[in-house]
């Protein structure tokens, strides 16, 4: 790998980010190992160092792996012809991506908003429902759906939203999984309501709802004269082994919300996809709702890049599978070494959460992965479940790598959460 040349060492780099950016978050680095990133190529990332990790982690960003030749050649072309565009005249590169990610969604939605980041589209998508008449926003328990004013109002962890009250009024949350409370709410606000919701909780700890759920939340969506939003910015793309979390019971929302995945893990980039009827008011007034980055050419093409390599290497059906692979060993080798304080294993695709009975091991085996050279990830709104979301690009000798990692950080951790056999 090609490393800058010049670049501060690491105890300069732990004073640099104390004194300007975060003495919090230098503390975390320090817990995590100290460690300094400065390349990655498909599954792995590489420390100043020159150690190598498997990079299961990124919060759903790499399904592609880091820099996917695909991605990277039309990033480049676009860096070397036109990054950032005048939004005066009309560029192609917009256009296009918009096209590309209409031609993968659920029929029926066929307009685009890009933005920058995943709470960005947050945000349009409430814009949109105002226009829409729908002013009474309805989320779910545990749901992360970003940290920007709205977005925040939505997600559904306490510990984020109570520095910052009051939010927007007007918003309630249901208990996730729970059709009937949703209906209690929406026959409340018949045609105020806006419903948003993630076919897997993400950042809860990789919930997942009861069969059937999405369908009923869509019907009553229409019973009532809801907006349904799906938020589909960590699950969309392929990461749950269907192109959209919601093809697994064939429901359209009014709203699709898409990033992370979409960035190719080069430029970031997110999205909101509409039906016409959502999105009539931007077409009416397209200085309505406006961002200078928003389309900007350089992660357009990184989005067309992305769907390009997602189609073209088959990444949906790789993750169904790969999913289902790495699921049943890591269940056996967790439960194997846990035992009864593993409260459960589970996944759908390339989204895997270790869910235990008490807090402490998650965040403990997190740093002993690390230490074995694995990333993973904590999940915001449950310090109880460990996940992991590896790109869709791991080969069988990546896969190993994983297990071996896993076995031996759970045989060192597991001493300190099990019981001896004829212990005190």
């Amino acid at each position: 790998m090609t490393v800058p040349d010049v670049l501060p060492d690491r105890h300069e780099l732990g004073r640099l980010y104390r004194g300007r950016l975060s003495k919090g978050r230098a503390t975390l680095g320090e817990l995590f190992g100290g460690h300094v990133e400065v390349a990655s190529e498909g599954a792995h990332v590489f420390t100043a160092d020159g150690r190598r990790f498997l990079n299961c982690g990124g919060y759903g960003v790499f399904l592609t792996g880091a820099r996917h030749p695909a991605v990277v050649r039309r990033v480049a072309a676009q860096l070397h012809a036109h990054p950032v565009a005048t939004r005066i005249f009309l560029e192609p590169q917009a256009a296009l991506a918009a096209d590309a990610l209409v031609s993968v969604a659920p029929e029926g939605l066929s307009r685009v908003h890009f933005a920058g980041s995943g709470a960005e589209a947050v945000e349009t998508a409430i814009k949109l429902a105002r226009t829409r008449g729908r002013t009474r926003l309805v989320a779910t328990d545990g749901g992360y759906h970003g940290k920007t004013m709205g977005a925040l109002s939505l997600t559904g962890k306490s510990l984020f939203q109570d520095p910052f009250r009051p939010l927007l009024p007007g918003t309630a949350h249901v208990p996730y999984g729970d059709a009937g409370a949703l209906r209690d709410v929406l026959a409340r606000i018949p045609g105020e309501g806006c419903v948003f919701v993630e076919p897997v909780q993400g950042e809860a700890g990789v919930v997942i709802p009861p069969p059937g759920y999405l369908t009923q939340v869509a019907a009553l969506c229409r019973e009532f004269g809801a907006l349904l939003v799906l938020d589909e910015i960590q699950t969309g793309l392929g990461r749950l082994g269907t192109w959209w979390g919601a093809d697994a019971e064939g429901v359209v929302p009014d709203m699709l919300l898409v990033g992370k995945g979409l960035s190719g893990g080069v430029v970031p980039v997110s999205a909101v996809v509409a039906t016409p009827e959502t999105f009539a008011a931007f077409d009416r007034d397209p200085y309505l709702h406006t961002s200078t980055f928003s389309g900007a050419p350089l992660a357009m093409a990184a989005a067309r890049g992305a769907i390009e390599a997602i189609r073209d290497d088959d990444l949906v059906a790789r993750a169904r599978t790969l999913g289902a692979r790495l699921l049943a060993d890591l269940r056996a080798i967790v439960t194997g070494h846990f035992g009864g304080a593993v409260r459960e294993v589970r996944g759908r695709g390339l989204m895997l959460g270790v869910e235990f009975a008490e807090p402490g091991p998650a965040g403990d085996l997190l740093i002993e992965l690390i230490q074995h050279g694995v990333i993973a990830n904590h999940s915001l709104n449950s310090h109880l479940v460990l996940r992991l979301t590896p790109p869709a690009v791991l080969d069988d000798a990546d896969v190993d790598v994983l297990r071996t990692a896993m076995d031996r950080a759970c045989r060192i951790q597991a001493a300190r959460y099990t019981p001896t056999p004829g212990g005190v």
